[in-house]
């Protein structure tokens, strides 16, 4: 089963261009205050950890992600790489460009989650179910990442 979900937006940074172009090409900072990412590791271009969800009837699914981060002229770049012989996992995808000290970010994430083949109508009845739920948590998941990235910005005049 695969679920899409996706995030626009954006945010002012206190300080300069040069302070949020920083802040965009740092994904440990930028992430720090995500409360659903948990395990965050950056280095060497690179940024891993796992999307802890809560799905009605699963109870709460940790999907690790490993993503390469790249600088851009206007910011940065994630571009998810595929973890193989994970039976739940999630491509997390992204931009963000600055302009002056206007930050505008998009992401995007996509679930993979290995289910029991269905039987039946019962069985499609449950796949239906897991997919509907799982679908409407992973899109409140996209949703909170404004907030949390604004928690991460440090205080004006910081």
């Amino acid at each position: 089963m695969i679920l899409d979900a996706q995030e626009q937006f954006a945010l002012r940074h206190p300080g300069d261009q040069a302070a949020a172009l920083a802040f965009v090409r740092d994904p440990g900072l930028a992430l720090s205050q995500v409360r659903f990412l948990r395990g965050l590791k950056t280095g060497a271009g690179e940024v891993s950890g796992e999307l802890v969800v809560t799905v009605p009837i699963l109870g709460e699914v940790d999907l690790p992600f490993h993503s390469v981060v790249a600088a851009t002229s206007e910011g940065a770049q994630l571009r998810a790489q595929p973890l193989v012989g994970e039976r739940a996992w999630v491509e997390v995808t992204g931009q963000a460009r600055v302009q002056g000290s206007e930050m505008h970010f998009q992401f995007g994430f996509r679930a993979h989650l290995a289910l029991p083949e269905a039987e039946g109508w019962g069985g499609a009845a449950f796949e239906k179910m897991i997919r509907a739920a799982a679908g409407r948590t992973l899109e409140r998941v996209a949703q909170e990442l404004p907030a949390s990235v604004t928690r991460a910005l440090p205080a004006s005049g910081a």
